[in-house]
């Protein structure tokens, strides 16, 4: 035994060197990391699935699919606040994820007994765009409940990191296995790895009651009495509290930022690579260099960046480099600017943005933190996505060129940068209010 923990311990050292990470924090953070791995990896098994489901019935239908997306978010918030509102943590975190594990055997049980059903199909991509950020919300809502804000800005990268490294190994699963086992046991694959997650929740909530009685972290989520309110209540609390109206925004403009970037590079790869294997084989690279970069960045840089620079500063660097972006864009639309552009900012988002973002979460109360975070990351977010698309559409109609199109990317990058800066300072000065008491929560924040 005594072996074992001397063998981990240059391990354990060049850990804590490289993240800034304690000793009594190691295990619940592995943890932590081992849930998002599984979680993402679960997800990402999916998603080529759900791309390719969605072309069945026609690509010109996507956008009625996007809608539909939409429409399914607006349904499950309510239907999840309601949960939250009268079951305790232990018993709906778990739930959730048991739900959407009986939803992927109903589907394989579908695509075994009518493989090229078109209904099938589109109900398919909607479920995975649903589940998507759905599962994402809810495991960044319980790492808001288990790390104060100050854990949060030096070991969020860490945890995130553990996502980028199921995004990679995700897709890999799918690519080696696709043909050998068909899409009816990548499902049951993404199934049993949806079914660790559950295992790991467990593990967590017995770790944090330990963490929490030995003053370890700061989080709510030993308070177990069920939260009450309504199934609305995420959406209310959002609307009269400008702390979330401005996390909102901020997650509003991201989608917007992430639009027009989307739509140009679908435009200039299209314009520049004739097939369909080119195209794949480009855009595969791209989402290698961007988990690459991604990991890399939040293992050794995204805690010790939040932890120097703060809050304000770290959430405005993806906004300032957009800025910057975009008008490189205006100036020279060529498809190497626009990948250097795209490769920077989905893997800036990931490994820095996302992070930072979340911890926004950790100052505000628990019904906050599980009703309102998840109504934002949600329906907030699915509604931009549909909103920026029409608006891109709309000016690329009205002539503007890409030029053009970039320059109003870079405004509304504008916009995002002081809101995010505004945000920043808010959650920076509510953090002594936090410290004080856990029971007053006006605005949706504590203090």
């Amino acid at each position: 035994m005594k072996q074992s923990a001397q063998r981990q311990q240059p391990a354990l050292r060049l850990l804590q060197r490289a993240v800034d990470l304690e000793r009594r924090e190691a295990k619940i953070v592995l943890v932590s990391f081992g849930y998002f791995f599984c979680l993402l990896c679960a997800y990402y098994v999916l998603r080529p699935v759900r791309d390719a489901m969605g072309i069945v019935g026609g690509v010109r239908n996507l956008q009625w699919l996007f809608a539909g997306t939409f429409l399914a978010m607006l349904v499950a918030v309510p239907i999840y606040g309601a949960i939250c509102s009268r079951f305790r943590k232990s018993q709906f975190l778990p739930w959730v994820y048991l739900f959407f594990i009986a939803n992927i055997l109903i589907f394989r049980l579908a695509f075994q007994a009518a493989p090229d059903q078109v209904w099938a199909a589109r109900a398919f991509f909607v479920w995975v765009s649903v589940f998507n950020l759905f599962v994402v919300s809810v495991f960044w809502s319980f790492m808001a409940d288990i790390y104060s804000k100050a854990q949060g800005k030096r070991l969020f990268g860490l945890i995130a990191a553990g996502g980028s490294a199921g995004g990679l190994t995700g897709p890999l699963l799918t690519a080696l296995l696709a043909e050998r086992v068909g899409v009816a046991n990548l499902l049951l694959i993404s199934a049993l790895l949806l079914l660790a997650t559950v295992g790991l929740i467990r593990l967590l909530l017995r770790l944090s009651e330990a963490w929490l009685g030995g003053s370890g972290g700061e989080g709510g989520v030993g308070d177990e009495s069920p939260m009450g309110g309504n199934p609305f209540g995420g959406f209310a609390l959002a609307l009269k509290s400008p702390y979330l109206l401005g996390i909102c925004l901020f997650l509003f403009l991201h989608t917007w930022v992430a639009t027009f970037v989307y739509f140009q590079q679908a435009e200039l790869i299209s314009g520049t690579f004739a097939s369909t294997e080119k195209r794949s084989q480009v855009f595969a690279w791209i989402d290698f260099a961007v988990n690459f970069l991604a990991i890399f960045t939040q293992l050794f840089l995204t805690g010790r960046m939040a932890k120097r620079f703060g809050v304000p500063l770290t959430l405005a660097l993806l906004p300032i480099f957009m800025v910057l972006g975009f008008f490189a864009l205006s100036a020279y639309p060529l498809l190497w600017v626009l990948v250097g552009v795209q490769v920077a900012r989905r893997a800036g988002n990931y490994a820095i943005t996302r992070p930072v973002r979340e911890m926004l979460w950790t100052v505000v109360d628990t019904e906050t933190k599980y009703k309102a975070k998840n109504f934002v990351d949600t329906a907030v977010y699915r509604g931009g996505d549909a909103l920026s698309g029409l608006a891109y559409a709309g000016l690329a109609g009205l002539g503007l060129t890409m030029g053009g199109l970039a320059l109003v990317g870079g405004a509304i990058a504008a916009v995002w940068l002081a809101v995010g800066l505004a945000i920043g300072r808010l959650c920076e000065r509510a953090e002594p209010a936090r410290r004080q008491t856990r029971s007053s929560k006006p605005d949706g924040m504590h203090g």
